[in-house]
């Protein structure tokens, strides 16, 4: 009996995944770039962490971010992308 025999396999619908942006609305993109922004920014003592807005949706667009989702949370958010 090998290793991969012993070991439970996870359901691969309950991992998270990558979404592709073209198929998110402008405000759903804007609010995980808002949440991104007040949650990492924010936590740096920054005085307005909305003002890296702009810097974060370049990064998404230009795919440094990607918008993760996880299907046991039901949650979105940003994040770098796979093997980074």
């Amino acid at each position: 009996m090998d290793e991969t025999e012993k070991t439970p396999q996870q359901d691969p619908r309950q991992e998270p995944f990558v979404v592709d942006t073209a198929l998110l609305t402008e405000d759903q993109l804007e609010g995980l770039v808002q949440e991104y922004c007040t949650r990492y920014h924010g936590l740096n003592d920054q005085e307005s962490p909305l003002q890296e807005q702009s810097r974060v949706l370049a990064a998404v667009r230009r795919g440094d971010l990607v918008v993760w989702f996880d299907p046991v949370e039901n949650s979105a958010g940003l994040d770098h992308p796979p093997g980074l």
